[in-house]
């Protein structure tokens, strides 16, 4: 399995009105994730948009669900079954408003909490260890939820964000390396 390929897989809602909201925030990181490695992600297919391309000699398919939220493990279970990628190398990217901004937590196990997308891929995938990098987007102010995920992200907001951002491409590259632990350990305790 060492030679295999990874699905890295950014959670979101597609389309301009979605853009630059809360809620893409895995798609931020995937789309990220690409720019930094070169790979493009525009080639329609698994119900999404996807790019396929190395990251430091690792083969990796980039995934941008086009489902919207709700349906996320359509999508990458299409992506997983045509490449017979295993859910253990597969690494799902998504926004949380349980976490702070700026901070990110990478785990293989655990509940969707409140997230539809991963609910989603949870569907799909029961009781599968895979790994996830949630993308902390909290805390959740007063009011309506919805409203909340699908504002835009105020500009106050978007460096810390954008650091965020940036540590979950390093987690990536660690995991895809081999080295989930040691993400586990420089992201999870960092804040």
């Amino acid at each position: 399995m060492a030679g295999g390929i990874w699905l890295i897989a950014g959670l979101g809602n597609p389309g301009k009105r979605y853009d630059g909201t809360w809620h893409n925030a895995g798609r931020m990181a995937v789309t990220e994730l690409g720019r930094r490695h070169g790979i493009s992600i525009k080639r329609r297919r698994f119900q999404g948009l996807t790019g396929e391309g190395t990251i430091d000699g690792v083969r990796v398919r980039l995934l941008l669900p086009n489902t919207y939220m709700n349906l996320s493990g359509d999508s990458i279970t299409r992506a997983m079954a045509f490449e017979k990628i295993p859910p253990e190398r597969v690494i799902v990217l998504y926004d949380d408003f349980d976490l702070p901004l700026g901070r990110i937590r990478i785990k293989d196990q655990g509940s969707a909490g409140s997230h539809n997308g991963m609910k989603s891929v949870l569907s799909y995938l029961p009781r599968h260890r895979f790994p996830r990098v949630r993308i902390g987007i909290g805390p959740l102010p007063p009011g309506d939820v919805i409203e909340f995920v699908l504002a835009k992200i105020p500009a106050a907001a978007r460096e810390t964000l954008d650091q965020a951002l940036a540590d979950a491409c390093d987690a990536v590259e660690l995991i895809v390396r081999g080295d989930q632990q040691r993400a586990q350990e420089r992201f999870n305790q960092k804040g």
